[in-house]
């Protein structure tokens, strides 16, 4: 088992910034590929929206076109954390955040094992 807890989360202007963390206990951090979904308002569960994701010893990074360039995912295998900064947000930004643990660098959520339970984050226009 590996537990997944988020952070970093709040409400910020349009234009600000936000830097999540995801602490992670359990069997070896390094062991798992980790992404960040979202799912915003109104949206189901199913709806999750892939955000980034990040291999094993962080040699490999993807993000979603509409976070490409404004946000950056990283890991700290040492401190069994990964991190989410998030630059220029906006409105449509706001969801809650998640990250999840896998054993494949991958958009699709259903191959992701273990999740967080998540942390909002609120971008007023």
């Amino acid at each position: 088992q590996v537990q997944l807890v988020e952070s970093g989360g709040g409400l910020v202007q349009a234009g600000g910034s936000l830097r999540l963390s995801c602490a992670a206990s359990g069997r070896t951090f390094s062991n798992y590929a980790m992404g960040w979904f979202r799912q915003a308002p109104g949206k189901e569960r199913k709806d999750r929206e892939f955000v980034s994701a990040i291999s094993r010893l962080g040699g490999n990074t993807y993000y979603a076109d509409s976070v490409k360039g404004r946000f950056t995912i990283s890991r700290d295998n040492a401190k069994n954390t990964v991190y989410l900064q998030m630059n220029s947000l906006k409105p449509e930004d706001t969801a809650v955040y998640y990250c999840a643990a896998g054993g494949m660098v991958e958009a699709d959520p259903d191959v992701y094992d273990y999740w967080g339970q998540g942390t909002q984050v609120t971008v007023s226009s």
